[in-house]
């Protein structure tokens, strides 16, 4: 099972990290205002990284390390040639 590491981009212009192992069905529970509470009132969400790892440990690790970079470096992750 792969497990997934994404960022997205909130109607507000904020980005949320999260992992999953079901993109597709995490999307859309974050688009129906389900999956998360910082995303609930904040949808439309649209997906702008992703990143597969090999376990759920390491998509959490991975979390971990996104969530502690800044807002410029985040950006940084979603347009690599930008930088």
């Amino acid at each position: 099972m792969n497990w997934f590491c994404y960022l997205l981009r909130c109607a507000d212009n904020t980005l949320y990290c999260g992992i999953t192992n079901d993109l597709e069905k995490r999307l859309a529970a974050h688009n129906a205002g389900s999956a998360s509470k910082y995303t609930r009132t904040r949808v439309p969400v649209e997906l702008v990284f992703v990143e597969s790892c090999a376990d759920r440990s390491a998509a959490s690790k991975r979390e971990m390390e996104i969530k502690n970079l800044s807002r410029e470096k985040k950006l940084a992750l979603i347009q690599p040639g930008l930088s």
